[in-house]
C-alpha cells in the first residue's frame, strides 16, 4: 500500500445508501489492520452518519446533504476536504459528484473505480465488474491494496452501550427465550419478499419463538399490515423504534434473521449475526450476499430465463408474474432455521 505520508490522514467516499456504508466499513477494518494509526475520516450522505457512531477507527464523519442544496453542499465538502489535508482519498462511487471531490481533493493519491465518470483524473483507477464469488467487499479492497491477500475482511459496526441497552430491553419482550427476526421490507419490490410469504412463514416458525419485526421509520406501515395479516402471538413490531445500530445488536442475539437483499442483511454481517438471506429477483453472483459465520441464502429452486431482472430490483415485477419470489417455499426458510438451531447449539451451546 503507498505511504508516501503515512502521517496524513485518509478519506473514504461512500454517499450511496446504508448497506453500502455498512460495507464501506471493511476498508476501516483493513486501515486499521495496516496502519492503526493514520486517522481516517469517512464522507456519508446525510441519515448514514449514525450507523459510524461511536465507530472506533473514524476520527470524523463528514455528512452531504443532497436534499439541502446538493451542488451547493458539494461545494462546501470540497472546500472542507482541500483544507483537510489528506494523503489519500478512496473513492467507492461512480457518480460523477463524488469524482469531483476525489480529483480536486487535492490528495497526492486520489483512487476510485474507472466507471467514475471522473477518474482520468485519479492516480489510481480500479476495474469494477463482477466475477465469480467475488463480494463487493472484495472489489472495495482492490482500493486499498491491488491485489488483497488473506481471507475478506469483514464489514464491521460497533453499537455503543447505548444501543446495546436498547437491544437489551427490546429483546426482554422475549423474556429470556429464543427469538428470531424480520427485517420484511426493501427499497425495491423486486428485492422483498411479499407480505404473504411471510405471514406463511410467520404461521410456519415454532410457537415457542417471539418474533421482531424491524424496520426504519418507513417500514412501519408495512410491519403494522403484516402483524395484522400474520394474527400470530408473540410478534412484536419495532419497525421504527430502534436505531440501526441497536437493530444490530438485538440481531446479534437471535437464533436467525430473516432479512431481503437489501440493508437489514449487510447490518447483520457487520455484527456477525445468524442470517437468511431471501434473494428474489436478484442474484448472489452480484456479489452482495451475506458474510456472517452462519448465513444462508434461500432463492427459488428452479432457473428463470428472466432472472435476474436488474441489478437494483424494480418497482414491480417486469412481466408481472413476481414468480422468482412467489415460487420460494416456506420449507426452505425452516430449513435454515433448523440448521441455525443446531450451529447455535454447536457455537455458543445455547
Amino acid at each position: 500500500m503507498p505511504s508516501s505520508d503515512a502521517a496524513a490522514p485518509i478519506l473514504l467516499i461512500q454517499t450511496a445508501f446504508i448497506g453500502d456504508v455498512i460495507l464501506a466499513t471493511a476498508l476501516l477494518e483493513r486501515l486499521h489492520q495496516t496502519e492503526p494509526q493514520t486517522p481516517v475520516d469517512v464522507l456519508v450522505r446525510r441519515g448514514n452518519e449514525g450507523l459510524l457512531r461511536g465507530h472506533p477507527h473514524v476520527r470524523r464523519v463528514l455528512v452531504w446533504d443532497k436534499k439541502a442544496g446538493k451542488y451547493r453542499g458539494l461545494w462546501r465538502l470540497l472546500q472542507q476536504i482541500r483544507a483537510t489535508g489528506y494523503g489519500r482519498v478512496y473513492n467507492l462511487q461512480r457518480f460523477a459528484s463524488t469524482g469531483l471531490l476525489t480529483a480536486f481533493s487535492g490528495a497526492p493519491e486520489r483512487v476510485g473505480f474507472d466507471k467514475n465518470p471522473l477518474s482520468w483524473a485519479f492516480t489510481r483507477r480500479v476495474l469494477h465488474g463482477f466475477a465469480p464469488g467475488l463480494h463487493e467487499v472484495g472489489r472495495n479492497l482492490a482500493l486499498l491494496e491491488p491485489q488483497p491477500e488473506g481471507p475478506l475482511t469483514r464489514p464491521r459496526l460497533y453499537p455503543t452501550p447505548a444501543d446495546e441497552a436498547v437491544a437489551e430491553q427490546a429483546a426482554s419482550h422475549a423474556a429470556g427465550g429464543p427469538y428470531v427476526c424480520i427485517a420484511p421490507t426493501s427499497v425495491w419490490f423486486t428485492k422483498q419478499f411479499p407480505r404473504e410469504q411471510w405471514v406463511k412463514l410467520l404461521h410456519a416458525l415454532p410457537t415457542h419463538y417471539t418474533v421482531f419485526l424491524l424496520g426504519g421509520p418507513p417500514d412501519t406501515a408495512e410491519c403494522e399490515a403484516l402483524l395484522r395479516e400474520a394474527a400470530r402471538p408473540g410478534v412484536v413490531n419495532l419497525s421504527g423504534k430502534l436505531s440501526l445500530l441497536a437493530s444490530a445488536a438485538l440481531m446479534r442475539g437471535a437464533v436467525l434473521n430473516f432479512v431481503n437483499d437489501s440493508a437489514p442483511m449487510h447490518l447483520a454481517s457487520a455484527v456477525d449475526a445468524p442470517t437468511c438471506a431471501v434473494f428474489c429477483s436478484t442474484v448472489p453472483y452480484f456479489g452482495f450476499g451475506p458474510l456472517s459465520s452462519f448465513a444462508r441464502i434461500v432463492e427459488l429452486p428452479e432457473e428463470l430465463e428472466c432472472r435476474p431482472c436488474g441489478l437494483h430490483g424494480y418497482r414491480k415485477c417486469p412481466l408481472g408474474h413476481f414468480h422468482c419470489a412467489h415460487g420460494i417455499r416456506t420449507s426452505q426458510l425452516l430449513v435454515a432455521l433448523a440448521e441455525a438451531e443446531k450451529w447455535a447449539v454447536q457455537t455458543t451451546g445455547r
